[in-house]
């Protein structure tokens, strides 16, 4: 972390920097002493020695810890043997105190390899007001405290009965639970306090009031003692450690001074002892247990262990809740799971099931509208912005999510050209459905107007930067803030249960793409089969016109062995004229117009075969290119049937020509003529019907018949007009 004030140098402008662990002071209820090498050299003692040990922290320095008496000594030996001292652990002790035998309790921990910090408080009856048990008494406290945390069923009853068990036992004024929002900010969701105590329940704390040097330092020393807010620090003497400019980091030490702005703090609240108690969750600072006195007031260690005990129990029960929330979170997506899949495979849609009950969907986590983009479409349910509006809000989502969630509580103060949507979305919760698309299901929370009780007016905290004269917090009567623009914020459990909900239905999404993949295979199956057993010569291509498939029709009508050719560019230069089958490639590439000509196609045993070539384009419904396909038809049997035709019609004329005589020889056999000519135009007419027809071997066939009919006919005709020209 980058430097900031030095301790007791920091005004409120740059508090949240001050290096609050090199403090170099204790309070004077207990002494501090710095020790170095295996022979416990006295390196460093803070100043209140004189007060507490009858020697100064001068005539200390140099001196070993055996100057103290060989029982604390033993102490020390005893602690170090046994220990790796990474944390304080505590001891009891004997020192000369102007050469009479006094007791000590206190703390051991290692700084570094060479150095030792020893922190000692005496035990004889003091001034202070000093919370002290029998062992007994203490451990049926304990007792019945953990039976009653453990058996709490929410976090709200567990917090109640954490205040109320824990002012029975160190016997403050106040005791609160102060739990924290993502944010940072602070609320006071439990409280005991004597009835003469105005409530503080409920009240909100801005972020600020804690700089975060004090929150790394209440996850690493859980336990902080205040005994007297108008206590002279002791300082350390030397401020410096031997052989540098080093000062001792003091975070774990439980004597450490605090900072004048905390201390002047405290003053302005009337507060005069503080007990603040960690309570971690997940290596993260869940809240404090904070305990206020309105004198001074302090703890044996026992007690003091005995509250971080109970803390680290509350701390399990909250992760027990906590957790348990989390199964509940399971069990719903489960069943929404179910519900989805159920849908899918009765109604084909598992969108239309997620939306039916808008109850199911929004009342879990607390919603007053959702929406889900997906595949480019959008439905919703509740009240939610418009289209545009959620359109611009997925493409904002999508350019701030990481991790595949997203969450705001204010979407106006993160974007505010959104700020349109804060009446119905100015919290959201995202979370992604797609790897590839901006594919999102997402809640959303109305502005709310909520009127939060903050302990002062954090917009107001001070009316100058000296913190001795001007305080954080003149009056901690109540303020009411109107907070506009943001919506609650979402909660652990929200979001877990958001998560599921994702998760499952990226699952069910993933199932019913397997279904398609299974039906769109099949189908694909089926038609490459039908397209394969054609009789046409076919070839299909795709949008870069590289060839996807060629049915055995075209191998066998161009004589090639399959699967040679890779595009239809290769396929063009089977053709003997490069020329029109640039045009054709043109059209369809370029023109993206359908092609329809006759060319000549080289087969693979060296012959030209007249084929010809219906080339379509199929485009897409947005307008892009699926692909291409071309059909292919051998023009010999045209040719055949042309030629077929060619030959009928001249049959047909010579066949007329032969019955113009028969007519020449009177004016009756005209009528005759007539009739021939019928016949003969009956052959033409069926001629055409079947030409137009597709030309096949059965079309040649059936030309050649009819003409040999119309043969037929006219010779048979010429055969009538005969016999009636001898009867006459």
């Amino acid at each position: 972390m980058a430097a900031g004030p030095a301790f007791g140098q920091a005004d409120l402008t740059n508090c949240e920097r001050e290096l609050i662990h090199l403090a170099g002071s204790v309070q004077p209820f207990g002494i501090l002493l710095t020790l170095h090498g295996t022979h416990y050299t006295i390196v460093q003692a803070s100043a209140n020695t004189s007060t507490l040990l009858g020697v100064s922290a001068v005539s200390l320095l140099g001196q070993t810890i055996k100057t103290l008496g060989d029982e604390v000594l033993c102490s020390l030996e005893r602690v170090v043997t046994t220990s790796d001292l990474k944390e304080p652990v505590p001891l009891k002790c004997i020192l000369l105190v102007e050469g009479t035998p006094a007791h000590f309790e206190g703390a051991l921990h290692r700084v570094t390899a060479e150095l030792l910090v020893l922190e000692l408080e005496p035990m004889a009856v003091s001034a202070i007001d000093t919370v002290d048990f029998s062992s007994q008494l203490l451990l049926d406290h304990l007792d019945t405290s953990i039976q009653r945390f453990s058996s709490a069923p929410n976090i709200n009853v567990l917090c109640d009965t954490v205040v109320k068990r824990i002012r029975d036992m160190v016997g403050y004024d106040r005791v609160m639970v102060y739990k924290f929002d993502p944010e940072g900010h602070g609320k006071i969701i439990a409280e005991a306090r004597n009835p003469r105590l105005e409530s503080l329940l409920g009240h909100h704390y801005p972020a600020t009031d804690i700089p975060q040097r004090a929150r790394e330092l209440y996850i690493r020393n859980r336990l902080r003692v205040l005994v007297d807010v108008n206590h002279e620090a002791a300082a350390l003497i030397p401020r410096e450690l031997p052989g540098g400019d080093t000062e001792l980091d003091m975070s774990l030490c439980h004597l450490r001074s605090m900072s004048p702005l905390h201390l002047q703090y405290l003053r302005n609240m009337g507060v005069t002892a503080t007990l603040v108690v960690s309570l971690v969750r997940e290596g993260r600072l869940w809240g404090l247990i904070a305990c206020h006195h309105y004198s001074p007031r302090n703890l044996r260690m026992p007690v003091r262990a005995a509250c971080e005990m109970l803390a680290e129990v509350i701390s399990t029960r909250i992760a027990a809740i906590e957790n348990y929330v989390h199964a509940q979170v399971a069990i719903q997506a489960r069943r929404l799971e179910q519900r989805l899949i159920e849908a899918t495979s009765t109604e084909g849609d598992w969108r239309l099931a997620l939306f039916r009950n808008p109850h199911t969907l929004l009342q879990p986590l607390g919603a007053t509208g959702a929406a889900l983009v997906h595949e480019g479409e959008i439905l919703t349910s509740g009240e939610v912005p418009s289209t545009p509006e959620l359109r611009a809000l997925t493409q904002w989502v999508h350019r701030q999510q990481s991790d595949g969630l997203f969450m705001c509580s204010s979407v106006s103060r993160a974007n505010p050209a959104l700020e349109s949507l804060t009446p119905t979305a100015s919290g959201v919760l995202a979370i992604k459905l797609s790897a590839e698309r901006p594919d999102y299901l997402m809640w959303f929370r109305k502005e709310q107007l909520l009127t939060v009780t903050w302990a002062g007016d954090p917009s107001k905290p001070v009316l100058g930067n000296d913190p001795m004269e001007l305080s954080p917090r003149r009056s901690f009567a109540a303020w009411s803030e109107l907070v506009r623009g943001t919506a609650l914020a979402w909660t652990t459990a929200e979001i877990a249960l958001a998560r599921a909900f994702g998760n499952s239905l990226v699952d069910i999404i993933l199932q019913v793409h397997a279904v398609r993949l299974l039906i769109a295979e099949h189908q694909l199956a089926q038609t490459r089969a039908t397209v394969a057993d054609s009789k046409e010569p076919v070839i299909i291509a795709d949008a870069s016109q590289r060839v996807l498939f060629a049915n055995d029709a075209f191998y066998e009508l161009a004589r090639r062995q399959r699967g040679v050719h890779s595009s239809l560019e290769h396929i063009s230069a089977l053709f003997t004229d490069a020329a029109p089958a640039r045009v054709m490639l043109n059209a369809l590439g370029e023109d993206r117009q359908p092609w329809r000509g006759a060319l000549n196609l080289k087969l693979g045993d060296g012959d030209v075969l007249a084929v010809s070539v219906r080339a379509e384009v199929v485009p897409h419904r947005d307008g892009s290119i699926l692909g291409y396909f071309l059909i292919f038809d051998d023009r010999t049997q045209n040719q055949r049937a042309a030629a077929a035709r060619e030959r009928l019609e001249q049959s047909l004329a010579l066949a007329s020509r032969a019955g113009m005589p028969f007519a020449a020889r009177g004016p009756g056999n005209a009528h005759h003529q007539e009739l021939l000519n019928t016949v003969l135009a009956n052959a033409s007419l069926a001629a055409m019907d079947i030409v137009d027809g597709h030309a096949t071997p059965s079309v040649i066939s059936l030309l050649e018949e009819i003409d040999d009919s119309a043969q037929r006919a006219a010779a048979l005709y010429a055969r009538i007009v005969s016999f009636i020209g001898e009867g006459q």
